[in-house]
């Protein structure tokens, strides 16, 4: 079993705790391979070949090289995927005090994750800190990640709901999903904590602190399970596995006639609907740049489109061991047997025959397994950004996804030779 690209992500995902370190680190193989960066505003001067990248918010990032044949006729192809992943986010004014000893943070729920897996893990703190600078417009950006426990979301025991295993316990966000810190005593400064455990941590005066986008996560590392490292056991695999393989495919594919652009949107759990989303204009934005940076015209841009593909790539359902009558009796992809096409009837996902036959295909070619999904037919299921994307742009485009279990739990198991699979289905179709 090849384990070298999932040890990778591994890697990958233990250094981004959330969606800005994901992009830094992005952007850091990036430049390792010979990609430029380009400021949105400022001007673009393009070469055929070349190698760019442009990020959004610091958390969403377009890489793409310029294809060698005519723009018009070759198009673009598309890789893309988002870096959020459900967690918890520090609200303002967060420290809260229970009777008068112990310190926790009052946080608010960012997309939608398996709540009672937060419960009884050590958790630390990560994000974007704004800094005070000359331009009162444009603060200074510092990411920060205190890599250490700092939190526990501790659950309330047993003796205190008899029933719990057999009724449950309905949630809170509000009251039962907050992490307790720390300890108050003599020595203990509430006031501003947070603030000052942040300036303490990157080492600044508190004072230049305008404000912070902070999130909680799990700081266990991702590691390989089974009794032959068959699975990978980490958090936020939905979405960086499918970040991660693009960013290999993308720096391993050779020359092509046809434009390559790898995209990575942000908050795609909340609906896609930022300047940083699938749902804002800035792919269609940064596409013109590149058709008119090379002296096409729009007419040529409209041909571009036309002759583009897409393959929004999220990760996709597994079959449940322990519920396998959840699952489409036909449809139901099983671990490691390569990535999945997605489908759905409704259009809640962008495959059509037209766009699963060209997938299959690049499966074929790169000699991998491929599987399809489709809901079972009680149930409702997810919808991801491509059908957002399309709102912007008029593509052909395929949902796919490797097979996982637990999606948006706080750690998620994948397939490890899946991995592998996937990246070679990414550069063939960069190749082609």
């Amino acid at each position: 079993m090849e384990k070298q690209a999932a040890q990778e992500l591994i890697q990958f995902i233990n250094e981004s705790p959330t969606n800005y370190h994901a992009i830094l680190n992005l952007k850091k193989q990036l430049s390792k391979n010979g990609f430029k960066q380009l400021f949105s505003g400022e001007a673009w001067h393009l070469e055929r070949g070349g190698k760019y990248f442009v990020t959004k918010n610091h958390s969403s990032l377009f890489a793409f090289i310029p294809g060698e044949g005519n723009m018009a006729e070759n198009g673009f192809k598309f890789i893309c995927a988002h870096s959020d992943s459900p967690s918890f986010r520090i609200k303002p004014s967060a420290e809260m005090t229970v009777a008068g000893k112990y310190l926790k943070l009052n946080t608010e729920v960012y997309g939608g994750p398996i709540l009672y897996t937060w419960f009884d893990r050590p958790l630390s703190l990560a994000g974007r800190v704004l800094l005070k600078s000359d331009n009162p417009l444009k603060p200074a950006v510092q990411f920060v990640n205190f890599k250490r426990p700092l939190l526990i979301i501790p659950h309330l025991a047993i003796h205190f709901n008899r029933t719990i295993n057999e009724q449950g316990n309905p949630l809170s966000k509000q009251r039962d999903m907050l992490p307790v810190i720390g300890m108050i005593n003599e020595h203990f400064e509430k006031d501003n904590f947070l603030l000052k455990l942040i300036a303490t941590e990157m080492q600044v005066d508190p004072e230049l602190i305008l404000d912070f986008d902070l999130t909680l996560y799990d700081v266990e590392k991702g590691c390989f399970t089974g009794i032959n490292d068959e699975f990978i056991s980490c958090g936020r695999l939905d979405d960086l596995a499918m970040v991660h393989a693009g960013m290999k495919a993308l720096t391993a594919s050779g020359k092509s006639s046809k434009t390559k652009v790898l995209a990575i949107f942000d908050n795609e759990e909340v609906g896609s609907g930022t300047k940083q989303g699938a749902g804002s204009p800035i792919l269609r934005t940064i596409i013109e740049r590149i058709v008119f940076g090379l002296g096409g015209t729009q007419e040529d841009l409209y041909r571009a489109i036309h002759n583009s593909f897409m393959i929004s790539a999220d990760m996709a359902h597994a079959l449940h061991p322990n519920y396998p009558e959840k699952h489409d009796p036909t449809n139901h992809p099983i671990m490691n047997g390569g990535p999945v096409i997605k489908l759905n009837a409704n259009q809640k996902y962008v495959t059509d025959g037209d766009s699963a036959a060209v997938f299959a295909t690049i499966c074929r070619m790169a000699d991998i397994p491929y599987q399809t999904f489709v809901n079972h037919s009680d149930m409702a299921g997810g919808s991801t950004l491509g059908n957002i994307l399309l709102s912007q742009m008029e593509l052909r485009g395929v949902d796919i996804g490797n097979p996982m279990w637990a999606m948006h739990s706080v750690r998620e198991t994948a397939g490890t030779q899946d991995h592998d699979y996937v990246i070679k289905a990414f550069t063939t179709f960069y190749n082609i």
